[in-house]
């Protein structure tokens, strides 16, 4: 049982904390301890829930429910093998006490033996006459071990028995959209609505699944009756103003955004889709305000910083753009997007040598994709630095065997370096793979391509 405010249990927390400070030992009955414990765990505050434990213990040695306490704290710190002792010497004492079950479970989780926690758990519905908190429980264990669904048919047992836990109806989602099943959670979830038409969570969750199918209409339907349910309810209006942008009904999304920044503080994530949304409409002044405003609110959100540069890409003013990819670089130097925009920038405003060293950082950061490769690789030979292009582009090949726009490239550097028989090599596997992308060798390349060797070879294969 939980404390809640002018009840008895809040006047023994006062008496509790108030001996705390005094030093003078009031006695309590065991009940009280539970609930003072119980209510310090919930808030995390630990060393006061041992203190309290301690006294509990002292006053009332032999109670069950105080040593299961003392087995949770053990399970809290990984002290697994005191709550392994103490939890088998309390099942020999009330080997029928549903709670014993439970952090046994608890216990056997924690050594993610997950498997063995089910059956014990499974145990313990048998003992108790309210098992809604149990079946959480399994399905947990169940999503711990990957097993979507039997964990959604016992989440679905804790709505069948409170359509109000909505922890339950969460995790349940959560296994429909693990498993791809939009349209099963849809089906649930309408009948679910027909017994609990003002369910607010429950609409916004339908509404989201429609949304995942690209179902716009339905799932703004669904957003307007949870925010019928509740017109306090902030994430159903996000998601509407999502669903609205993607009808081109910009004008209504800025109107749903804004009710959340009155609502609540207001969140970089509804600045900066304002922002966007203003974009669309052409109303640029008002786009860039909104852009600057969400990245005020969070200085770490990319997606702002992005939105603010590739605006003054639109706009040609590169050396703004450059300037402001800077400033994000500055706050994270390890975020990909970043470095590929300033690659960008800095090769539209023909700086090569930094548009290369951007392109490097994000291959050395993760960015694997076929276009950062061959860009690199390009610069590098406008550079006059074959052999560092070579290299670029044979580590590409690794990530892109068979790949046309890399042999062909690799023919082009290597006859540059004279190296022919390497060359004709890669030259035949670019003709292999695609003839047709010969252009790259005579747009790259023209000197090699109009060759005699290279026009030989072009015509036997071609």
């Amino acid at each position: 049982m939980e404390l809640r405010p002018n009840d008895n249990n809040n006047i023994s927390l006062t008496r509790f904390e108030s001996m705390l400070k005094t030093n003078h030992v009031l006695f309590f009955d065991s009940e009280e301890f539970e609930n003072i414990i119980h209510h310090y765990l919930n808030l995390g505050k630990i060393a006061l829930a041992k203190k309290a434990l301690k006294l509990g213990l002292l006053q009332h040695p032999a109670s069950v429910n105080l040593k299961l306490f003392k087995v949770e704290i053990f399970v809290f710190e990984d002290d697994l093998e005191k709550a392994d002792t103490l939890i088998n010497d309390l099942y020999a004492l009330e080997p029928l006490n549903e709670e014993i079950y439970i952090q046994k479970a608890n216990i056997l989780s924690k050594r993610n033996n997950h498997k063995k926690a089910i059956e014990v758990l499974e145990e313990a519905i048998k003992l108790c006459e309210d098992p809604i908190d149990i079946y959480s429980l399994i399905g947990m264990e169940h999503l711990f071990l990957d097993q979507f669904e039997e964990a959604k048919f016992n989440f679905m047992k804790c709505l069948e028995a409170d359509i109000e836990d909505y922890s339950a109806l969460h995790n349940m989602i959560y296994c429909f959209d693990f498993l791809d099943q939009h349209e099963e959670a849809i089906i649930y979830l309408n009948k679910f609505l027909e017994t609990n038409p003002y369910s607010e969570v429950a609409w916004h969750q339908l509404g989201r699944q429609y949304f995942d199918l690209e179902d716009y209409e339905n799932a703004l339907t669904s957003f307007d009756f949870a925010i019928i349910s509740d017109d306090q309810f902030i994430g159903a209006y996000l998601e509407k103003g999502k669903a609205l942008e993607k009808l081109k009904r910009f004008e209504e999304a800025i109107e749903n955004y804004s009710i959340t920044l009155r609502l609540d503080d207001p969140t970089s994530f509804a600045l900066l889709r304002i922002g966007l949304c203003h974009q669309n409409l052409g109303n640029k002044n008002l786009a860039v305000q909104y852009f600057f405003k969400a990245i005020e609110e969070d200085p770490l959100l990319d997606k702002g910083w992005i939105a603010i540069t590739k605006f003054y890409i639109r706009q040609k003013d590169f050396q703004k753009s450059l300037y402001y990819i800077n400033k994000a670089l500055n706050i994270d130097s390890e975020n990909v997007k970043y470095w590929k925009l300033y690659a960008k920038i800095n090769e539209r405003l023909n700086l090569l040598e930094e548009a290369e060293r951007g392109y490097k950082k994000a291959l050395e950061l993760g960015n694997y994709e076929l276009s950062t490769w061959l860009t690199r690789g390009d610069i590098l030979h406008q550079l006059g630095e074959p052999e560092a292009a070579v290299s670029n582009l044979i580590q590409a090949s690794e990530f892109y065997p068979e790949n046309a726009e890399i042999e062909f490239r690799l023919a082009g550097l290597y006859y540059m370096l004279l190296e022919t028989v390497k060359g004709s090599y890669h030259l035949k596997n670019g003709i292999r793979f695609d003839s047709e992308s010969v252009i790259i060798l005579e747009e790259l390349f023209p000197n090699v391509y109009k060759s005699q060797q290279v026009k030989s070879l072009l015509k036997a294969k071609l």
